[in-house]
């Protein structure tokens, strides 16, 4: 019989979500920087066996809106609770675990199996661990908690473990070569913010939206055209750099990146736009595939 389902990895910013998702799967999928906000969309890896498809949904860190495009992060993660078939709810050592507890009251009443991981273990002294196990099975007294490292990547096989267990019997829904439902412009995109979340600080992370104009692939290399959107023209200033010199070292990181990430040679051209206030446009967020119709 074969077994397949859709496992949802849910959680507040930083806890390690896309580091966990990522060595479950054994791709670089996620992008997984240190900053929160990381994720913005729901990525979906799909991991495929012979008698098993697993279909991991990474998912924006639970917040609480300053505008619209973090309301439509925010409905990424609650949608998350819908269609799962298991929920790993991830914390880690540091956050207390009231946090967000409304999110954590519509995670008690789902009726799906739920896995919650202590990520992190590794900086924490074994009494404050069981002190924490203690109080989230309190919270959460239908879930399993199982402590992780997804760094180290300690007890990730128990976990994948439990996963398999848990799936319905089921065709899979997605080819069995496939490894992602997203085209990979998506990852383009995903990577040249990951390099701007790096090298820039403050702010103007947040304030970016990355669109591929052009991704042209033949034989061994790809062209790719892309456009770092922000939302002032003063942010336009600090992405370039002085003599362009901030916006060359991002370019430069991420074809390195994309090299690694395709397997192939990457010819990549990077231009930078102002579109005032983007982050706050139903129009703007519809276009850069944040908002349904």
């Amino acid at each position: 019989m074969h077994k397949a389902g859709f496992v949802n990895i849910v959680g507040n910013p930083n806890v390690g979500k896309s580091t966990l998702m990522n060595a479950l799967l054994g791709e670089r999928i996620s992008i997984a920087t240190f900053k929160a906000q990381t994720t913005r969309h729901r990525i979906m890896g799909i991991y495929n066996t012979e008698d098993m498809q697993i279909v991991f949904s990474d998912t924006p860190g639970v917040l609480k809106p300053a505008y619209k495009l973090q309301e439509s992060m925010l409905n990424f993660s609650t949608s998350a609770l819908t269609d799962a078939d298991v929920l790993l709810y991830v914390t880690d050592v540091v956050e207390t675990p009231d946090k967000h507890g409304d999110f954590i009251g519509k995670v008690a009443q789902m009726d799906v199996p739920v896995l919650l991981l202590i990520n992190k273990i590794d900086l924490v002294d074994q009494d404050k661990l069981v002190k924490l196990v203690e109080e989230w099975a309190a919270l959460l007294p239908k879930a399993e908690v199982i402590p992780i490292s997804a760094q180290a990547k300690f007890n990730l096989d128990y976990v994948m473990k439990r996963v398999q267990a848990l799936l319905p019997d089921s065709p899979p829904y997605f080819g069995k070569d496939q490894w992602t439902d997203k085209p990979a412009r998506f990852f383009v995109t995903e990577i040249i913010r990951e390099k701007i979340l790096l090298y820039y600080d403050k702010e103007i992370p947040y304030s970016v939206e990355v669109v591929v104009e052009q991704f042209k692939e033949s034989g061994k290399s790809i062209h790719i055209n892309a456009v770092i959107y922000v939302e002032r023209d003063s942010q336009k200033g600090i992405i370039i750099g002085k003599q362009g010199r901030a916006l060359k070292k991002v370019a430069t990181e991420a074809r390195r990146s994309l090299e690694k990430f395709f397997g192939k040679t990457i010819f990549l051209e990077i231009f930078v736009k102002v579109d005032k206030d983007w982050r706050n446009s139903d129009k703007e967020l519809r276009n850069f595939g944040y908002q349904q119709d």
